[in-house]
């Protein structure tokens, strides 16, 4: 077979720190081969023991991402669909837990023959089949095989539980040889205030720590809050065994979307394109060309509209990041700065007045701008519906909104908080089983069909008869109570295929009051926005209505408005 037709394999490290920004390099690397007509491909390899990310709380490692197979996955992964506009699945994240999980059962199953089960080479072998395997699988729409795969390898080289990782890949290349497989290593170059000089020692430490462990790094992306200096670079290259050429600078920028744009410049696919042999497209490449406007645009904003995020993690950011991810998109498509204030909603309950009062008073004077969180949220709720402020509910913000509305009628509230309740609004599905947490839940792409043609929602997904979103719910709202709200105003406009299900609602008399049982957010993408995120920030702008009228006008004004 051609070396050039093969599958290449990029794989990428980190040093120095976790957290550094491997997962926006690894999609960014991603993205500019895209750009040049390749099909790329992601993985991302979690070291912990977890099964999959679904039990963690949002404050280990951000939030949890939703695949469209239902697949719970490190938050990476919906970067690299953001990016290169590409559909994963649950394998394109694996995890400690499952290597072992697999070994453990081949080895019970009796598939060794007796032999004594070790860590090399059955784990490692294990982990370079799992790879093989989920390369191949079709990402995007057209259904055809990828030609790049980028392997994400978290956490920091010289940790215990990546050894056998590092080991894989290690034997790895050898197997697929030296023409298929390349190595981007980033780490850190600090520049302490003190001083303001860039240090290069972390990352020759960390490099050589690499080497140690058999895998010499092809090219060294080095993350620093300024352009590196020349000097800086030929040091990294004397004493990191690569040419000046091979060391990448990834500067802090205004925005993530302008790092592809950062590494195309220092020619990172010329040097990709000769290291791996691979047949690229010189043209201009019109994708690179949409991002760099993308990035222009959003560096030129000047009106600014301000969302409040109640929510009960708000003390760590990545809790909600495709919110923020999809709230941004949206922003960018009306050309507004977005300005998000984070509030926790426990801070906005009456109980938090008594012992916290200071809390109570920097919340609620935030959110007027113009079992734990629960009351705030649907304190937050009542005054955004009683003021006639844009609010968008997703998942628990919906329940909620249907909760909030239904105490003003009757004895309502969820069995998920009041078990005891003798109307419960918000009732236990089925299929859940509370003795058990990881993947009992309602997961994955679901049908939600429309039920009314005047539907605000419904027009702004173009008049779609029907939606396929991402769901990641235990609860759901009764539908026995249906006509009681309907009377008042609140419809229920979206159902599930069985009309059993309520996943819409919009009330009637008021700007834009909407709450999805669906995660919009994860499907949404910078260049095509989610549409109730869309409809929040036109909302919150005051463009909604001419927004609408000019859809009716000319449904392909949709596609217009991000160009």
């Amino acid at each position: 077979r051609d070396c050039s037709a093969m599958m290449k394999y990029i794989l990428v490290t980190g040093g120095v720190i976790s957290g550094i920004g491997k997962g926006i390099i690894a999609s960014s690397v991603g993205t500019i081969l895209k750009s040049c007509g390749l099909h790329v491909t992601a993985i991302k390899i979690d070291p912990y023991i977890n099964i999959d990310a679904g039990t963690f709380s949002p404050y280990e490692h951000g939030e949890v991402f939703v695949l469209d197979d239902g697949g719970e996955v490190d938050l990476d992964l919906g970067n690299y669909e953001r990016f290169l506009d590409i559909r994963l699945t649950k394998d394109n994240n694996l995890t400690t837990g499952k290597i072992y999980q697999s070994v453990i059962n081949k080895e019970r199953r009796g598939d060794y023959l007796g032999k004594t089960v070790q860590v090399v080479p059955h784990i490692t072998d294990a982990i370079q089949e799992w790879v093989v395997k989920q390369a191949t699988v079709p990402v995007d729409d057209d259904g055809v095989e990828p030609q790049v795969c980028v392997i994400e390898l978290g956490g920091t080289v010289g940790d215990i539980e990546s050894m056998p990782f590092i080991e894989a890949f290690r034997q790895f290349q050898f197997k697929v040889k030296r023409e298929n497989f390349c190595n981007i290593h980033v780490s850190l170059v600090p520049q302490p205030s003190a001083t303001g000089e860039q240090k290069t020692k972390p990352t020759q430490n960390s490099v050589r720590e690499l080497r140690g462990l058999g895998l010499s790094p092809d090219l060294i992306m080095c993350r620093c809050s300024t352009a590196l200096e020349n000097s800086v670079k030929e040091k990294i290259s004397m004493f990191c065994h690569v040419e000046p050429k091979q060391v990448i600078c990834v500067q802090d920028v205004s925005s993530i979307y302008r790092v592809p744009l950062l590494l195309e410049d220092q020619g990172v696919v010329s040097y990709l394109s000769r290291r791996l042999n691979m047949p690229i497209d010189a043209r201009p490449r019109k994708m690179l060309t949409k991002w760099k406007e993308m990035s222009d645009r959003s560096d030129r904003l000047l009106e600014h509209c301000s969302i409040a995020l109640v929510g009960k993690y708000t003390k760590f950011s990545d809790s909600y990041a495709s919110v923020i991810k999809a709230l941004e998109h949206s922003a960018l498509a009306i050309s507004h700065k977005l300005e998000v204030k984070y509030i926790d909603s426990a801070c906005l309950e009456p109980g938090t007045l008594q012992e916290e009062p200071v809390k109570y008073h920097e919340a609620w004077p935030h959110f007027c701008f113009g079992v734990r969180g629960t009351e705030g949220k649907i304190h937050a709720i009542n005054w955004a519906r009683i003021q006639k402020k844009p609010f968008l509910g997703v998942c628990l913000g919906m329940q909620l909104a249907v909760c909030e509305f239904a105490r003003s009628t009757l004895d309502a509230n969820s069995t998920e908080f009041d078990p005891d309740s003798k109307h419960p609004v918000v009732i236990d599905m089925p299929e859940h089983n509370p003795g058990q947490m990881g993947g009992t839940m309602r997961l994955g792409k679901r049908r939600t069909i429309f039920t009314n043609d005047t539907s605000v929602l419904r027009k702004l997904y173009g008049d779609a008869d029907y939606v396929e979103e991402r769901h990641r719910h235990r609860f759901e709202v009764n539908p026995e109570l249906k006509s009681h709200f309907e009377e008042k105003g609140f419809r229920f406009v979206g159902q599930d295929v069985e009309g059993e299900r309520m996943e819409v609602i919009e009330l009637d008399d008021h700007p834009y009051f909407i709450g999805v049982q669906y995660h919009p957010e994860f499907t949404s993408r910078p260049i095509k926005p989610s549409p109730p995120y869309l409809g929040l920030l036109l909302a919150a702008a005051g463009k909604l209505q001419s927004y609408l009228q000019k859809e009716m006008v000319d449904p392909k004004w949709t596609s217009q408005i991000n160009c």
